[in-house]
């Protein structure tokens, strides 16, 4: 028998319909996973035990009157501590300035999940500010992999991941700028999904700072689950416009290009000399690909976007840091206008061109999201031609923790740009 908190937020739903557990059952069970496995893997920072425990009963009551139809009622669940609880504490990965910040409203996207009748019980860790692709803080420490301890569990929904991996979770809420859903879901043997921007609301994520309403380019919330199918129905009770929005506008979410693999075409790009696969990793997607082919899918192993790898990640590093200056401190800003007017001409060095990049005037922000669309018409061209590609989300499986407080020099410090 599998244990009930490593089955899929799915199976568990049926369970308590079925009542072959309770929504207090489950919760119990979380938390004393927690209690028990807490000071190993530093996943899960913040409880609402008391206030979780009597929505649990109220959903088991309910259930046993028959009433209760939320998508998601009676689940408890956890959300990366950068969104926003309604009394409960927000620190978005223990920054100083948010110890003691306690929301007095959720975030969009955690209203909606209680809104689905969801238990929203407890938040799990990041890097502060979501600033890096590992986990760690000085409040709450280092979030460890689950498979292996002296590894990264990624960043920044590393404690995301966690929760679902180590079973301390029904169904978790992290959220993805530039990897922060997707690495942490790979190192940690889970699912994540980062959806186009726009389709699930951002209001009440920290960083930008509390009572923020213009949501940063390129971040995202989304799902990480212990199964695609979770995904499905996670995304499903999340989308949709903001409240100011939607008078105006829907989303719909449509149905698969297909039923049966063997309809899909399927394109692979499993190495690139810009960004290079370890050997290990290279061989496991290969052997993902031969399955595929094996169950009778297509996979076209040379179809490419039509644009350098190379001239995408210096775009995207563009987008991403011109997007990001607004958080910055005045003081910080304009250090690094006055570093980067001393830069000279000829220096490429990573750290010039993050430094270019977050002082970058509103014209050369302009020109570079322009330069996206246009990339993104290369990808809509690709995507009418093929139905997926498949990739490795990074180029190493979860490597050592590495917290070098200059992350140009670690050893994975070129390797996720």
């Amino acid at each position: 028998m599998v244990d009930l908190a490593l089955r899929s937020a799915t199976a568990l739903l049926i369970a308590l319909e079925r009542k072959e557990t309770s929504s207090e059952e489950l919760l119990k069970h979380y938390l004393s996973r927690i209690e028990r496995l807490g000071g190993t893997f530093h996943a899960v920072v913040t409880l609402d035990a008391d206030r979780a425990l009597a929505q649990a009963r109220r959903c088991d009551a309910e259930r046993a009157r028959g009433e209760g139809s939320g998508a998601l009622h009676g689940l408890p669940v956890t959300v990366k501590d950068s969104f926003e609880t309604e009394g409960m504490r927000t620190t978005s990965g223990g920054a100083k300035e948010f110890l003691a910040h306690v929301p007095h409203r959720d975030a969009d996207a955690v209203a909606r999940l209680k809104l689905a009748g969801a238990i929203v019980f407890g938040k799990t860790n990041l890097s502060t500010l979501a600033m890096d692709i590992q986990t760690y803080n000085p409040e709450f420490g280092t979030t460890n992999n689950p498979w292996d301890p002296a590894r990264t569990a990624g960043g920044s929904s590393g404690g995301s991941a966690v929760a679902m991996s180590a079973g301390l979770s029904a169904l978790e809420m992290g959220s993805d700028l530039g990897g922060s859903i997707r690495i942490p879901a790979a190192f940690c043997g889970v699912f994540g999904h980062r959806p186009s921007y726009g389709i699930i609301p951002t209001r009440g994520h920290i960083p930008g700072p509390p009572g923020t309403l213009a949501a940063p380019d390129l971040e995202t919330a989304g799902p990480i689950a212990r199964a695609a199918e979770d995904l499905d129905l996670a995304v499903r009770v999340l989308a949709g416009a903001d409240e100011a929005c939607a008078v105006a506008w829907q989303v719909h979410l449509p149905p698969p290009r297909h039923v049966s693999l063997r309809d899909y075409r399927l394109a692979a790009w499993l190495d690139e000399p810009a960004a290079p696969v370890d050997a290990e990793l290279r061989e496991r997607l290969e052997a993902v690909i031969g399955e595929l082919r094996a169950a009778g899918a297509r996979v076209d192993e040379t179809a490419r976007p039509g644009f350098a790898l190379e001239d995408n990640v210096r775009l995207f590093m563009k987008v991403l840091y011109g997007s990001m200056a607004s958080g910055l401190p005045e003081a910080q800003f304009k250090k690094l206008q006055d570093r980067a007017a001393g830069l000279p001409a000829e220096d490429d060095s990573f750290r010039a061109r993050l430094t270019r990049d977050t002082v970058q005037t509103h014209r050369d922000f302009d020109l570079a999201r322009e330069l996206r669309e246009r990339q993104r018409a290369l990808w809509a061209d690709f995507f009418r031609r093929y139905d997926a590609l498949l990739c490795p989300v990074f180029p190493t499986a979860a490597f050592p923790h590495d917290q070098s407080p200059d992350m140009a020099k670690r050893k994975i410090g070129r390797a996720h740009v």
